[in-house]
């Protein structure tokens, strides 16, 4: 969550973080408020932080393994305090990360919020959630009114919002690092989406801002901001 946060407030967006660190986790506040992010949501718990240890292979791809940590000790009522203060036609980034997301789901969808699941880390509990199953034809007879994102890595993307297709390619760049590329894509999406950009320029900048991403070492510290990605020179895949 916190790398898709730090991309749509570099993408431009206003981003509040809502979550809960350990005591050893203000280095994670702090990374998100150099990036605009408002943390004022962000609570500590009694436990470690929930972390990632990332594993990066010669040809940049990344295997990581997760500590749920304090990201699986939130509570209904501090989701409730966190909605609250927020209204309808506002937008709600989840990952598959923490706990509580059937009742988080709920309660925005309640107050009209706008909800983007990024279904990562994939686990048994997805399928427990209020999701189609399969992948796009089957969730649009599921879900005919839910607009569809579906990322497939180096084939690029596919968007369906229930009246057409939208398939969009990657840029091609010499892969460093591919941790955070998802984050990147979700991020900006979301944030060019919520500036009321056409979904074809949303898709086009959030794979541009995914291609910069894979080509520097880091999560965090690999995505750009929305100036990089509108005067680099990227060039497209086959």
């Amino acid at each position: 969550g916190l790398n898709q946060s730090i991309a749509a407030a570099r993408a431009g967006g206003t981003v509040s973080h809502a979550g809960k660190i350990g005591g050893d986790g203000t280095v994670l506040t702090d990374i998100l408020r150099e990036s605009g992010v408002d943390t004022d949501f962000v609570t500590v718990g009694d436990g470690p932080s929930g972390h990632a240890v990332i594993q990066v292979d010669p040809s940049g791809q990344n295997c990581i393994l997760l500590f749920g940590g304090c990201n699986q000790e939130i509570t209904h009522e501090e989701i409730d305090r966190v909605l609250a203060r927020f209204q309808a036609g506002d937008y709600l980034i989840l990952q598959n990360e923490i706990n509580g997301l059937d009742h988080l789901m709920t309660q925005a969808a309640r107050r009209g919020l706008r909800i983007v699941f990024n279904p990562s880390p994939i686990d048994e509990s997805i399928s427990r959630l209020p999701l189609g199953e399969g992948i796009l034809n089957t969730l649009r007879q599921r879900w005919p009114r839910c607009r569809l994102l579906l990322t497939l890595g180096s084939h690029g993307c596919v968007y369906d919002d229930g009246q057409r297709r939208l398939r969009q390619g990657i840029y091609q760049v010499g892969t460093v690092d591919t941790t955070a590329a998802g984050d990147t894509f979700t991020g900006y999406f979301v944030a060019c989406m919520a500036a009321g950009r056409p979904e074809e320029e949303c898709l086009d900048l959030a794979s541009r801002a995914a291609a910069i991403a894979v080509s520097r070492p880091g999560a965090a510290p690999s995505i750009p901001t929305m100036d990089e990605v509108q005067h680099c020179t990227l060039r497209r895949g086959e």
